[in-house]
C-alpha cells in the first residue's frame, strides 16, 4: 500500500473510471476508513485536499465544474486557501470570466500554479491568483494575446460585435495592468500578438511571483490563514 495522503489511502491497481467531460481514463484512488474500503477517483481525493484542475480547452462545461467546485470548497472552510493548478491553451472569454469572478468573489484566497502551459485565458487566470501565491513550474509556459472573435451576418451586426470583443480587449488588459503592476502601454503592446513567456520571464513580467522546481521545504500551511478581506486589511499581499 502505498500512502499519498497522509493516510490510509492507495491508487487502485486496474481500478480506473472514464472523465464524463473529457472521455479520459481516471486512476481511482482506494482509502481505508473505519467502516471499510471507499474509492474516489483521483481528481475528486485531490478536490478534499482543496487542489482543483482547469486542464484542457476552457469552455463552458469546464468552467461549471470549476466554479462549482470553488464554492464548494468555500462554503466547506471559507478561510483555507484554495490551489488551481493550470495547463490550457486557453478558450471561450465568457467561460474563463465565469471562473475568473468566482475566484474573486469567494472568501478562501485561491493560488494558481502554472504547469505545462497557460496561455490566453489560461495565462489570465494563472495572473488573478491571490499575490504572492502565483507559481509557475520551471518548464511551464505561458502566452498572452489580445482576444479573438468571428462575427458573421449583416454589417451592423459585425459592427456590434466589433465593438464588444473591443471592449472586452479593453477590459482585460485593464486586470492584466492591475494584476501584473505593468502599464498600460507595455500590456497593449504584449497583447498586440502572441506573446510567449518562459517561467522566469513570465515572473519578471509579473504574471506570476514565483517559479518553483520543487516544493519548499519550508511551504507550511497556516492553521489560520488570513482571508482576502484580513489581507486588504493588513494593506498588503503576501510576499
Amino acid at each position: 500500500m502505498i500512502d499519498l495522503f497522509g493516510g490510509n489511502a492507495h491508487a487502485s491497481q486496474g481500478q480506473f473510471e472514464r472523465d464524463p467531460v473529457t472521455g479520459a481514463l481516471v486512476p481511482m484512488v482506494v482509502e481505508q476508513t473505519s467502516r471499510g474500503e471507499r474509492s474516489f477517483d483521483i481528481f475528486s481525493r485531490l478536490l478534499r485536499e482543496r487542489i482543483v484542475f482547469v486542464t484542457g480547452q476552457v469552455e463552458d462545461g469546464m468552467a461549471s465544474l470549476i466554479t462549482a467546485q470553488l464554492l464548494y470548497l468555500e462554503s466547506e472552510n471559507p478561510s483555507k486557501p484554495i490551489s488551481m493548478y493550470i495547463n490550457s491553451p486557453g478558450g471561450v472569454v465568457t467561460a474563463g470570466m465565469a471562473i475568473h469572478d468566482t475566484m474573486q468573489y469567494i472568501k478562501p484566497r485561491v493560488s494558481t500554479v502554472c504547469m505545462g502551459q497557460a496561455a490566453s485565458m489560461g495565462s489570465f487566470l494563472l495572473a488573478a491568483g491571490e499575490p504572492g501565491m502565483r507559481v509557475a513550474l520551471p518548464n511551464a509556459r505561458i502566452m498572452v494575446h489580445q482576444p479573438s472573435g468571428g462575427a458573421r451576418g449583416m454589417a451592423s451586426d459585425i459592427e456590434i460585435q466589433a465593438r464588444e470583443i473591443l471592449r472586452i480587449r479593453k477590459r482585460m488588459n485593464d486586470l492584466y495592468v492591475e494584476y501584473t503592476g505593468r502599464s498600460l502601454t507595455e500590456i497593449e503592446k504584449a497583447m498586440d500578438r502572441d506573446t510567449f513567456l518562459e517561467a522566469d520571464e513570465a515572473k519578471k513580467f509579473g504574471i506570476v511571483d514565483k517559479v518553483y522546481e520543487t516544493r519548499p521545504e519550508n511551504e507550511e500551511e497556516d492553521p489560520n490563514p488570513p482571508t482576502k478581506d484580513a489581507d486588504k486589511g493588513a494593506g498588503g499581499a503576501p510576499e
